[in-house]
């Protein structure tokens, strides 16, 4: 029994463990669509010859160790089987050949004009090129032409290993197959040139090729096209002499071919009329085919092929349009920012501003809670200390580690404690809007501590009955680790600075339910906080824009917050406040189409909070990969400038953003680190916000881990309160 029990446990630690081995499937899901957009971005390379891609090319060998025959033979060289034979176009033939292609703009010109003339040529098609434009490549087959293989990424194979030779003949056959559902046996090296140019490099590289089964094809008549001599001058060199036949090399790829399109329309009709006939290459040797259909499992191969190529190209293609349109709008937005923040800071700190007569009334906050035993001493006490009447009300929502217990215990006046059973923080808040005794209601979060100027500010713009809710600069008070600097940064430069635009557009998005204050009157028609959504603070905020309410910013409103401490812990909060935005949008969505402050807000504010904090976050690790991918296959240099060209706006931002708001810029050292790694977390949340919303998931409130480590305010900045190890945790 003893060994059956402890098999037993054993078998339940390892599944134990095997779980939390398995990847978490908010982490499994975007990994796994990034890993596709890479393995995208790598294929789109290798087809453009970015990845992979030799442009070494062999100078001339000596031709001691060529067959005599080979170099004094003609330009069809069949190495078959051991075979050293060479051939000859009879005279009066012609085969013309075309290189590198196809072009999507000059192989249809040149495909034209020799179906004009009812001509046949053979084309020698790269691998890139004919995975790229695979209707070109079938067109050539169905007018009658032959195709030939010219490797895949067009290296010197006499640079190459037998086991690169291999893969770039297979991938331009599996590139052809897919495309026009043939195989061919007629091959061309690049950079090659006639017979007699065969060397000691090259040769070994032929015999190879020959005993692979493919029949390399050189030429005799060169008319040197790529250098664009000009029309007759191509004419003339790819006339031959005294009715012989050739084979001739032209292009259709690799540049500007309009001379080479001119010089056929010319050459064709002109050797037609001298009795010359234009064939394929076995037409013209009066051997059988060599291009043989394909079907069965390898047909479906080079199709699959095809597919992929054209669908990551059009992908990736998109994504650069689309990254291109967003960073466009994104710095558009920079300098939007800039522009009405410093509007906005010059207009509300002029000496004779006011929002209106002071706002001198008592006025209510309201606390909602949830186990924050080890930070509701340090709220209550931040809030006894302030310069304006207050009336405290902390609602415990069924918390279990006496939080309740410790407010009562404080025994502080104008403090009052409502418990009920847990019910959510809107249901709490509700409850409290229901016992305040004042109009204005100021609203925090439980592990949140004011300044004692904090709420005689925000109930200032109040003095203006048009305003309906203000929102308090909220700021990071635990910013002494790593991730508590990023997200420092990102509250004073992603929030406040965007929330003084917002407040000049007059579109505020949020009231922060760190520190933000309503009025109770503007709150009943919708009743109250709503727990349609999981934000609760932007649902109510975007419902008062509707009504016709002015939502402003209070920038002296200081209110000082605890950031989570772990990546865990910031994933959980960000996929909240991420899902509950999309679910603020969609419930709001109909004040795109209204009219009056509604449609005013649903046209300017919803379509800048969808694109600014849903789509270009989701975008933004696109940066990073391009980025990567440009240092090693790109332009390295061109990369990295525009790379810090955008990372200088950011920092540009980021600056002004801590100018306005007073703060140190020591803890902008660590952008450009938050800049590559905090988007690829965002990417996540809002990755897994997407997959939740479209898969109709439910995402429950979720609880984060308090540490108590921001303490009361001693003076304008509170001061942060040790803690012990066990308390505070290392960023992981």
């Amino acid at each position: 029994m003893a060994s059956r029990t402890r098999r037993h446990g054993t078998a339940r630690r390892a599944a134990r463990e095997g779980s939390r081995r398995r990847l978490p499937l908010r982490l499994l899901l975007p990994l796994l669509v990034l890993v596709a957009l890479v393995a995208m971005l790598m294929l789109r390379g290798y087809v453009h010859s970015e990845i992979l891609a030799d442009h070494r090319v062999q100078p001339p060998a000596a031709t001691d160790r060529v067959p005599e025959k080979i170099l004094e033979g003609g330009p069809v060289i069949d190495a078959r089987g051991g075979r050293t034979d060479s051939l000859r176009v009879p005279d009066h033939h012609l085969v013309l050949t075309f290189d590198d292609g196809p072009d999507p703009t000059w192989t249809p010109r040149v495909l034209d004009v020799l179906k004009k003339y009812d001509a046949h040529g053979v084309f020698f098609v790269t691998g890139t090129m004919a995975s790229r434009y695979p209707d070109l490549v079938k067109r050539m087959v169905d007018e009658g032409h032959e195709v030939g293989l010219h490797t895949f990424n067009h290296p010197d194979l006499s640079f190459q290993s037998k086991k690169r030779i291999d893969w770039e003949l297979s991938q331009n056959q599996l590139a052809i197959t897919g495309a026009a559902g043939v195989r061919t046996s007629l091959f061309r090296p690049p950079y090659s040139s006639f017979a007699r140019a065969m060397d000691n490099k090259s040769w070994p590289v032929t015999e190879y090729i020959g005993s692979r089964g493919y029949i390399t094809v050189v030429n005799n008549t060169d008319s040197e096209d790529w250098r664009r001599p000009g029309v007759d001058e191509i004419i003339r060199r790819a006339t031959p002499k005294h009715g012989k036949g050739a084979i001739v090399l032209m292009h259709d790829s690799g540049g500007d071919r309009s001379q080479t399109v001119a010089a056929l329309d010319t050459l064709l009709p002109d050797l037609q009329k001298r009795g010359y006939e234009f064939d394929n290459l076995t037409e013209a040797l009066d051997a059988p085919s060599a291009m043989a259909p394909v079907s069965g499992a390898e047909l479906w191969k080079g199709k699959a092929w095809v597919f992929l190529v054209q669908a990551s190209g059009k992908i990736t293609d998109g994504l650069v349009v689309g990254l291109a349109v967003i960073g466009t709008l994104v710095i558009g937005r920079f300098v939007l920012m800039l522009l009405l923040s410093g509007l906005h800071a010059r207009r509300v700190r002029r000496r004779n501003f006011r929002w209106g007569p002071p706002v001198t009334e008592p006025v209510t906050v309201l606390v909602p809670a949830y186990n924050e035993a080890k930070c509701i001493e340090n709220t209550v006490l931040s809030l006894m200390a302030s310069d304006h009447p207050v009336e405290i009300i902390v609602i415990d929502d069924g918390s279990t580690d006496g939080t309740a217990r410790i407010v009562e215990a404080m025994g502080l006046p104008n403090v009052r404690v409502i418990r009920q059973l847990n019910a959510g923080k809107p249901a709490a808040l509700n409850r409290g809007l229901a016992n305040a005794s004042h109009d204005i209601v100021v609203m925090m979060d439980g592990d949140t501590v004011f300044e004692p100027s904090t709420v005689r500010e925000l109930v200032q713009p109040f003095g203006d009955p048009k305003v309906g809710a203000v929102a308090g600069n909220a700021k990071v008070g635990n910013k002494d680790s790593l991730i508590g600097a990023w997200q420092h940064i990102e509250y004073v430069m992603g929030f406040n600075l965007d929330r003084r635009m917002y407040d000049v557009l007059g579109c505020m998005p949020t009231i922060p339910g760190a520190v933000g204050a309503f009025r109770r009157s503007a709150l009943e028609p919708f009743g109250g906080m709503s727990d349609d959504t999981l934000a609760e603070d932007t649902d109510v905020t975007m419902a008062l824009h509707r009504a016709g309410w002015r939502v402003v910013y209070a920038e002296n409103a200081r209110a000082w917050t605890e950031a989570p401490e772990t990546v865990q812990q910031l994933w959980s909060q960000r996929y909240r406040w991420s899902y509950g935005t999309m679910q603020a949008i969609w419930k709001h969505r109909r004040a795109v189409i209204e009219k009056g402050p509604s449609g005013r807000f649903g046209r300017i504010g919803l379509p800048f909070v969808s694109l600014f904090m849903i789509v270009a976050p989701l975008l933004a690790p696109l940066i990073d990969v391009f980025l990567l991918y440009g240092i090693v296959f790109g332009p390295t240099q061109k990369t990295i400038i525009a790379w810090l060209g955008v990372l200088a706006i950011q920092a540009v931002c980021a600056a002004f953003a801590f100018r306005l708001d007073r703060e140190r810029m020591t803890h902008l050292i660590s952008l450009p680190l938050q800049q590559i790694l905090y988007r690829q977390l965002m990417y996540v949340v809002l990755l897994q916000s997407w997959i939740t919303a479209l898969t109709g998931g439910r995402l429950r409130w979720q609880k984060l881990r308090r540490t108590g480590v921001v303490g009361a305010p001693g003076g304008s900045v509170p001061q942060q309160r040790s803690q012990s190890h066990d308390d505070r945790r290392p960023v992981a």
